[in-house]
């Protein structure tokens, strides 16, 4: 299969991430180490962030199809468990990568696919009931305890890193955010959690859009 020129720097962009980090992308460097004039960089990708963005997917897109090859089971919380697992093991065999993708303050397209990913399980633990906090705020907890665990382990030499910290965040953020069945959930707020849920999936008719928001509004207030 013979690769374009896109395909080319592309690729050679991501031979430099991976055997000198960030700091070896230099336009100058994967430009020579592609064969091509900077200029065919710039005409390309834009500028450097287009380039960095286009790197960036490049690596991201093995874990974007495991994640899509994980599908749905009837447990939105075991899911959530391997979708979980799933992130943890590409950050810390792809640390280059996911410091890409999530060390630095801009959010490339490829991550904005797999926080939409994480988003949809909790929508989905939420429309079983099962959800104790608001949607948005669920998902930025995941999120965020799952980054903060791998940035600290990609930080630390691989024989210090306490693999259990893996294992123990992971079910103290899932104690945190649900029940343990939709029975047990039978508190005001997670009621209102799970009929946003349910409204934002199937808002149907009944309501005029100002009405929904209004609804939507009220419902999470009772949720917090």
């Amino acid at each position: 299969m013979t690769l374009t020129t896109k395909d080319r720097m592309v690729r050679a962009a991501a031979e430099l991430l991976l055997d000198g980090g960030r700091e070896a992308l230099s336009t100058r460097a994967v430009s020579a180490a592609a064969g091509v004039q900077a200029p065919t960089l710039y005409r390309t990708f834009g500028d450097k962030d287009g380039l960095l963005d286009a790197v960036a997917t490049y690596g991201f897109q093995s874990y974007l199809c495991q994640k899509h090859h994980l599908g749905e089971t009837g447990d939105p919380v075991a899911d959530l468990r391997r979708g979980w697992n799933l992130h943890v093991e590409f950050g810390l065999s792809q640390p280059a990568f996911y410091m890409l993708m999530y060390g630095e303050p801009r959010v490339r397209e490829a991550r904005k696919e797999a926080d939409a990913m994480l988003r949809r399980i909790v929508e989905r633990i939420a429309e079983a009931g099962r959800l104790r906090i608001p949607v948005e705020q669920a998902a930025q907890l995941v999120h965020a305890t799952g980054m903060g665990v791998i940035l600290s382990l990609i930080a630390s030499p691989p024989e210090d890193r306490d693999q259990d910290l893996i294992t123990t965040a992971r079910e103290h953020v899932i104690a945190t955010i649900t029940t343990d069945s939709a029975d047990a959930a039978s508190d005001i707020p997670s009621r209102a959690i799970a009929l946003k849920a349910a409204l934002e999936k199937e808002p149907g008719d009944a309501l005029t859009p100002a009405e929904h928001a209004m609804l939507a509004e009220w419902l999470d207030r009772i949720a917090r």
